[in-house]
């Protein structure tokens, strides 16, 4: 670990510890005292950085208010209040959007399947790109405001960002923008098929965004649910068990995966 401030990797472990826990170093060069969690975005909290992400990813994960979280780290041991669990979601929710979108870079397949949903946004209805391919793997996801050509070839730019190479075959519903949009941004090479049947499978991939949608009956904002359901995409997409070659898998086989996920998704966001 080096200095923020001189760069210095000079350091001397402190026996005092903070108020968390934390160990605290000085270094040699500028004389400053730090912990570990000087320079990331955990510093300021004055509560413990896993309570803080276990709460995000509660929020995220499974169909719970922010009351309720509050409600359940109480039962931990720590008095929060709703206000700060939204405060967490606002402030970490991006970090663990970012970590997971940089894990799946490179690991898209050639066949992609895109379409939009309906989320209502302060009374309006919005309209959420999704796009996954063929073994349901989540490309990318993007709320917009309209539903036009400029919206998708927003979202195609985003898409070959994310993935970092473009596709053989793109499936899509009859709706005109994607057309032009897909032969601006993708190119006229790409196999087009336009079919809504052939599209079911994105369809019954919005299932996962719809259940947890409901129980909230609406955003407020366009900024927070176009926050919200990108994480909520991404941590589905990662801890998502996929049966290999049509195998079938365990009980416990799952849960065992969903463990180490969890606990690595931690370990790397607390780091």
């Amino acid at each position: 670990m080096s200095c923020p401030y001189c760069l210095s990797t000079s350091v001397s472990k402190i026996k005092q510890r903070t108020s968390l826990g934390y160990r605290t170093f000085c270094y040699r060069d500028c004389k400053r005292r730090f912990n570990e969690r000087t320079g990331s975005p955990f510093n300021e909290l004055q509560f413990p950085t896993d309570i803080v992400l276990l709460a995000v990813l509660w929020r995220l994960r499974y169909k719970l208010s922010f009351r309720d979280v509050a409600e359940l780290l109480s039962q931990r041991g720590f008095e929060v209040s709703y206000e700060t669990i939204r405060i967490w979601e606002f402030r970490f929710a991006p970090l663990v959007s970012e970590n997971l979108r940089s894990k799946r870079r490179g690991k898209a397949g050639r066949s992609w399947y895109l379409d939009e949903t309906y989320i209502k946004v302060s009374g309006r209805w919005r309209y959420l790109y999704r796009a996954i391919d063929r073994g349901g793997n989540l490309l990318d996801s993007m709320l917009s405001e309209h539903r036009d050509k400029h919206a998708a070839r927003r979202f195609l730019r985003r898409m070959i960002d994310s993935t970092g190479h473009k596709p053989l075959r793109m499936t899509t519903d009859k709706h005109p923008a994607y057309t032009k949009a897909i032969r601006w941004i993708v190119g006229r090479k790409v196999l087009h098929r336009q079919n809504q049947y052939m599209n079911n499978r994105i369809e019954q991939n919005h299932r996962g965004i719809k259940q947890r949608y409901y129980p909230m009956l609406e955003f407020k904002q366009f900024e927070s649910a176009s926050r919200f359901c990108t994480a909520f995409d991404e941590l589905r997409n990662y801890l998502r068990v996929r049966a290999m070659d049509g195998q079938q898998v365990s009980a416990s086989g799952p849960r065992a995966i969903f463990t180490d996920r969890w606990s690595t998704l931690m370990t790397e966001l607390s780091a």
